[in-house]
């Protein structure tokens, strides 16, 4: 299927889209809210900036767009074109998730990632979130 959209148009698109608060990410914050609990965003002084951190707890979030980050479910195939500029950009993606998750490890953070596709549903999110902030490192 080719692209619908003229190339300026697909630029002006993909340069829209931001690295904070994004639906899932909301989704995430607004659960966890719900749940009764408070957290600091976007830390720039951890590594990867976390989407969310609880610092008392030494725990970070990182919600992830399946695209982006190369998560390999529906949402996150490469595109039909381009294909090794796509392929490298995913590749440095996911080296720099890996990089960022085990540099905070080394720190003393644990590290949960939630994908996108998650998001949607509520009940296994939320079972996921309790179990991982009620567990101690």
């Amino acid at each position: 299927m080719a692209d619908n959209r003229t190339a300026a148009s697909r630029s002006a698109l993909m340069a829209r889209i931001g690295s904070k608060d994004t639906a899932p990410e909301m989704s995430v914050r607004r659960l966890l809210f719900s749940m009764g609990h408070r957290y600091r965003l976007h830390r720039r002084d951890l590594p990867g900036k976390p989407d969310i951190v609880f610092v008392s707890k030494r725990k970070a979030i990182f919600v992830h767009g399946c695209f982006w980050h190369a998560h390999g479910c529906k949402i996150g195939k490469l595109p039909r074109t381009r294909v090794r500029f796509w392929k490298a950009k995913m590749e440095r993606n996911v080296a720099r998730d890996i990089e960022n998750e085990h540099r905070l490890h080394c720190q003393g953070w644990d590290v949960l990632t939630i994908w996108q596709c998650e998001t949607r549903d509520a009940v296994l999110l939320r079972e996921r979130l309790t179990l991982f902030l009620s567990k101690h490192s």
